[in-house]
């Protein structure tokens, strides 16, 4: 990190690494480093991490089908979905058994080489440019845990806009980062700022400077909600941070208060929740839907 300082965009908030890594070197890094078993830092686009953790993933996956059925009001079949820096494709894996039409592209050949056994319509290719399959139009595309990896979020939005088709949906999900819990639980546990991880993570989102970004270029936010605020561990007295185990108990506490609300009927109490948490910017990450 000592090359590295962080700076405010001026245009919409978020914070971003400066000096910006080049191209090279970024792509070098997921190819060779960030799949690997060396990668010393957390990677939840893990296949084992995902298969582990089946419920906490398909959870998720769930609530994007769910939501996209309500937005757009649609027969599966009829609706196409890009998964840009689709990883291991779990989420078009999941998508493509709901009847859904999936497409993405990765810079790792050994997930695009998984996806592609799965049946899935996958491309290797670097994340500098998104109209990967030469002109098709989508319902929706998908970034998830993509956006703060990338050198201009802005340009890469624009470039999303031309390969939408009319009323086509974008979901944003970024790690919610310089939130409240973070800050405090750093200045309470004496830690540095974990989550400040170039080349890896360029851009630093909040739900304010998400929505801002979106709604310059034209798009409509739909919904915005958050998922469960970790750090609030911290403030427990739980530094999961400094002690992996401690981490994994969190993490089984927090799938364990979704999975009860869920069991007992309280889907919409926990998103009601989640929205909720989103307006007061907590929560470990942020996603947004937002329509052309």
């Amino acid at each position: 990190m000592n090359k590295y300082s962080i700076k405010i965009n001026k245009k919409f908030g978020f914070k971003q690494v400066y000096p910006t890594p080049s191209v090279i070197e970024i792509n070098k890094f997921y190819q060779k480093i960030f799949y690997s078993k060396s990668y010393k830092n957390f990677n939840n686009s893990s296949l084992k991490v995902q298969r582990s953790d089946k419920f906490f993933f398909d959870t998720k996956w769930d609530s994007i089908y769910k939501n996209l059925k309500s937005f757009l009001k649609y027969k599966s079949n009829n609706i196409s979905v890009l998964d840009i820096g689709c990883g291991w494709c779990q989420c078009l894996i999941y998508l493509k058994k709901k009847g859904l039409d999936c497409y993405g592209f990765d810079p790792s050949k050994e997930s695009i080489i998984y996806g592609l056994k799965n049946g899935i319509k996958v491309k290797h290719a670097g994340m500098d440019k998104v109209d990967v399959f030469e002109g098709k139009r989508f319902n929706v595309v998908i970034l998830n845990n993509v956006l703060e990896h990338l050198i201009d979020p802005e340009n890469t939005l624009r470039q999303i806009k031309k390969i939408l088709k009319p009323k086509g949906i974008i979901i944003v999900e970024v790690p919610n980062d310089f939130n409240d819990f973070q800050i405090i639980g750093k200045k309470m546990h004496k830690l540095k700022q974990w989550w400040v991880s170039p080349p890896a993570h360029l851009n630093y989102f909040s739900r304010e400077s998400l929505s801002k970004l979106v709604n310059y270029l034209g798009f409509k936010v739909l919904l915005s909600h958050s998922s469960f605020p970790l750090e609030m561990f911290l403030l427990f007295g739980d530094n999961y941070i400094s002690d992996p185990k401690i981490g994994r108990i969190c993490h089984k506490k927090r799938v364990s208060f979704e999975k009860n609300l869920i069991k007992h009927g309280k889907i919409k109490v926990l998103n009601d929740f989640y929205k909720s948490l989103a307006e007061l910017n907590l929560g470990r990450t942020i996603t947004l839907y937002a329509q052309i």
